[in-house]
């Protein structure tokens, strides 16, 4: 017998559900991140200044994030 020379994960962060998991962890760090936390932080009379930067760092741990993903080859582009 000869073993198959694919690997294949049963579990892990290479299964569908992490994929997809981390997929939309990230997708909503990008989108949701700098649009509706700020938005919720305004509300609680937080300073605008603070506001924006939460949001862009947020932007920005969402990108770095999918990039990450996308090195690692757990998502293709």
């Amino acid at each position: 017998m000869t073993e198959n020379e694919e690997n294949v994960n049963v579990g892990g962060i290479y299964s569908k559900f992490w994929r997809i998991t981390l997929v939309i962890i990230s997708m909503l760090l990008i989108f949701a991140g700098p649009t509706y936390v700020p938005y919720a932080m305004s509300k609680l009379n937080v300073n605008g200044f603070v506001t924006a930067g939460v949001g862009a760092i947020l932007f920005i741990v969402g990108i770095a994030f999918m990039l990450f993903l996308i090195r690692k080859k757990i998502i293709t582009p």
